[in-house]
């Protein structure tokens, strides 16, 4: 088998086996280029860690507050703060689990210089995902974001994994990724570990 065949290969199983532990997933797996983000799974991973010259600048993440769709949230509001960034749908079981978890870690951590940001995907009926959220009590921020647009500048990132969530240090850096539900304590020691790096130096 050729190099270029070998690696084609190698590529599908990554995404397959991305896919395969979502239970969310869809067959919509467009890829996405450009920015500085670029995105692989190492050997079908879904807890993926990036430290120090191996983080990358998270490239412009930004939509319409799924509240006030005259308001713009980008994830370079949160500039200075470890910001972790989820991506889910109201219509997704595990997101619906994941959610309150999501809710008691900003709650647990914001006072640390910690934000939670989601990104809405596949909602197209914008009341469903506002009531989960006030059902929920969940009063972090979230982007709506029905096509995925915001995305577009995740190079290589699988979309179709829902839920998944980035982890940005505070000097806007992924510094983590899981393509998987997740619970306050998975996340808590890798936050509070990037809130206590130092911020970037005022310019």
């Amino acid at each position: 088998m050729s190099t270029r065949a070998r690696l084609g290969a190698l590529l599908a199983a990554v995404s397959v086996a991305a896919v395969a532990v979502t239970g969310c997933a869809t067959g919509d797996d467009a890829v996405s280029q450009g920015g500085d983000f670029s995105f692989v799974s190492p050997g079908g991973q879904t807890d993926i860690y990036y430290e120090g010259e191996q983080r990358q600048d998270l490239p412009e993440v930004a939509g319409e507050d799924l509240f006030d769709p005259d308001e713009r949230i980008a994830a370079s509001d949160y500039e200075g703060r470890v910001l972790v960034l989820n991506i889910w749908g109201q219509w997704c079981n595990p997101c619906r689990s994941e959610a309150p978890e999501l809710q008691k870690l900003y709650e647990q951590t914001r006072d640390a210089g910690v934000t939670v940001l989601g990104i809405d995907v596949r909602d197209y009926n914008r009341t469903a995902p506002r009531d989960f959220m006030r059902d929920r009590g969940l009063t972090y921020p979230s982007i709506y974001d029905p096509p995925g647009r915001s995305l577009v500048n995740l190079s290589g990132y699988p979309r179709n994994v829902v839920p998944s969530t980035l982890v940005v240090d505070r000097q806007g850096r992924v510094a983590a990724v899981f393509l998987r539900e997740l619970l306050a304590a998975d996340l808590r020691p890798l936050v509070d570990r990037l809130a206590a790096e130092e911020p970037p130096a005022a310019s």
